[in-house]
């Protein structure tokens, strides 16, 4: 755990602040303040006050753009827009380096060869994600994987192997739709289908009822 770090986790400790943060970083996309104040239940001056608390902690990211299509004189100046920052940031105490191990032992599934065993052991750890009163977003939530609904699919915003998949994507996704359909199967959804579906910035898993392509 670096201090830095700890800085970064201890700035979301205020509820308020917390619920801006949690509130831009579901969207998926640029936010504005006015949004980021409707959705929260703030005034505005607040809900400027904690994005940019968040920004100089270095959670979000801004910029400026315009929020509306009309252009030229009586158009308004762009407004500042947030959303969330690239980083990642862990606090374990004492300090732990799971990130390192996991990237040990990626390399080491690759180099033997063993994929395909990998994504047989994930399934069943997969099925151990299940508890008894989960539906599927609830467990996903649950997981880290900030699930949402697009099109009548469930996409994941974010991927919680996001290191070690950027080192060995064949293989992380791999697992990681091992787990996926583990827990589908363990959830009792036999109409539904995990598939690999990437997106930039986005989990390389997607949803989707069975009789979908």
């Amino acid at each position: 755990m670096s201090g830095d770090d700890l800085d970064k986790v201890a700035v979301l400790h205020d509820p308020v602040r917390r619920a801006v943060y949690d509130y831009v970083t579901s969207c998926g996309r640029e936010v504005g303040r006015n949004e980021t104040a409707g959705a929260v239940g703030i005034q505005r001056t607040l809900a400027a006050f904690h994005l940019d608390k968040l920004v100089e902690a270095g959670l979000l990211d801004a910029g400026f753009r315009r929020l509306t299509e009309r252009t030229g004189p009586g158009s308004g100046r762009p407004a500042k827009v947030y959303h969330r920052a690239r980083g990642e940031w862990q606090v374990s105490v004492p300090a732990r380096d799971y990130r390192t191990l996991a990237l040990v032992l990626a390399e080491a599934v690759e180099s033997l060869g063993g994929e395909e065993r990998a994504e047989q052991v994930a399934r069943r750890a997969g099925a151990g994600l299940a508890r008894q009163d989960d539906d599927l977003v609830g467990a996903l939530r649950r997981g880290g994987y900030e699930p949402y609904e697009e099109e009548g699919r469930v996409r994941l915003r974010n991927c919680p192997f996001h290191v070690p998949a950027e080192e060995h994507p064949l293989l992380v996704c791999s697992v990681n739709l091992g787990l996926c359909r583990g827990l589908l199967e363990a959830l009792g959804q036999d109409g539904s289908a995990a598939r690999l579906d990437p997106r930039p910035e986005e989990c390389c898993v997607t949803f989707s009822k069975n009789n979908e392509n």
